[in-house]
């Protein structure tokens, strides 16, 4: 793998420099406001579109159609787990895509942005095909045009294994852009349970709330009941993996959607990696664990913490310039 500069430029604010920072100030209600003003615009332009994904699996995306009668490309967009297609950091970079002539097509993962009712399974991080099902809707709906991939944490780590499937699942993708994506799955985990108690709180209770929605959906299916608000990550994933997987254990299921070793030795399609050193979620030393390829590589900046990047409270972040700037150049 090609590892690029040290920090390409990027170099945030004192007040700006903490790993924990960057991973939260961008959600936070007052940025909120503003990117939801700036992003207006973008949400009135888009409509939701259920996709045929095969297996009977249906996922819902919004596409927002480019502003120009001949698109610069499209780009397929995929968010990160517990998050959705209305994610800020979504709609943020899908406006910088949009205002550069792309069409733009933010998908939901199963069960996620409260389509917890399309389908009677439950989500888990190795259901690839109907991801590539989902890719494969989008290479019809913007036949002729180069299709770009761009995803967030788990959401870019399911586009890297796309990008590697491309081949045998029929995929012509132009390129792939993955922002902070989960490596190695154990180790993720291990950092969210070793960390700030704020991640594990915060997923714990996004997961659980997702839980009560997909029990009230289909409620002859599930019972999540003893869960309960306060059980541990791991405990959660085992149970579940468990309960309603073909898989042995849990550690089978983590090294299912891994990318480390020789998952990604295949990849025909220039891909990116954009990460940070200093990313509290996801290990930046599991990229030494990345498979070698001339199609791959990462750019590692010093600070920018998980999907951060934030260059101040306005304006776009220094990743989804870096984004637009692979997809353009």
């Amino acid at each position: 793998m090609d590892a690029g500069a040290a920090d390409l430029g990027f170099a945030p604010p004192w007040w700006l420099r903490n790993a924990h920072v960057q991973s939260i100030v961008p959600s936070l209600p007052l940025r909120r406001v503003l990117v939801m003003r700036r992003c207006a615009r973008l949400r009135t332009l888009s409509r939701a579109v259920v996709l045929d994904c095969g297996d009977g699996v249906r996922l819902l995306a919004h596409h927002t159609p480019a502003s120009q009668p001949r698109p610069a490309g499209a780009v397929l967009m995929l968010h990160g787990w517990e998050g959705d297609a209305n994610a800020l950091y979504m709609l943020s970079l899908a406006r910088r895509l949009l205002a550069r002539g792309f069409e733009v097509l933010r998908l939901n993962l199963r069960d996620h942005g409260g389509t917890q009712q399309l389908n009677p399974g439950l989500f888990h991080s190795c259901l690839l095909p109907e991801v590539i099902g989902a890719v494969r809707q989008a290479q019809r709906m913007f036949a002729g045009l180069p299709l770009h991939l761009a995803g967030f944490s788990l959401g870019g780590n399911f586009l890297l294994r796309v990008s590697a499937d491309a081949a045998p699942a029929g995929l012509d993708i132009a390129s792939c852009v993955a922002i902070s994506p989960v490596l190695e799955p154990r180790a993720t985990l291990a950092a969210i349970e070793s960390g700030a108690t704020i991640y594990h709180r915060y997923f714990v209770n996004k997961w659980s709330g997702s839980l009560r929605a997909k029990q009230r959906a289909w409620p002859h299916l599930y019972r999540f009941e003893s869960l309960g608000r306060r059980a541990s990550l791991r405990a959660m994933t085992a149970e579940l993996v468990a309960r309603y997987t073909a898989f042995k254990s849990l550690e089978e299921y983590l090294d299912g959607y891994a990318i480390t070793g020789a998952r990604l030795a295949r990849l025909a399609v220039p891909a990116t990696i954009i990460t940070a050193a200093d990313d509290p979620i996801v290990p930046v030393a599991d990229l030494e664990r990345v498979a070698v390829g001339g199609r791959l590589r990462a750019i590692v900046t010093a600070r920018g913490g998980h999907c951060g990047f934030l260059t101040g409270l306005l304006g776009d972040t220094w990743a989804e310039n870096a984004v637009v700037a692979q997809l353009t150049r």
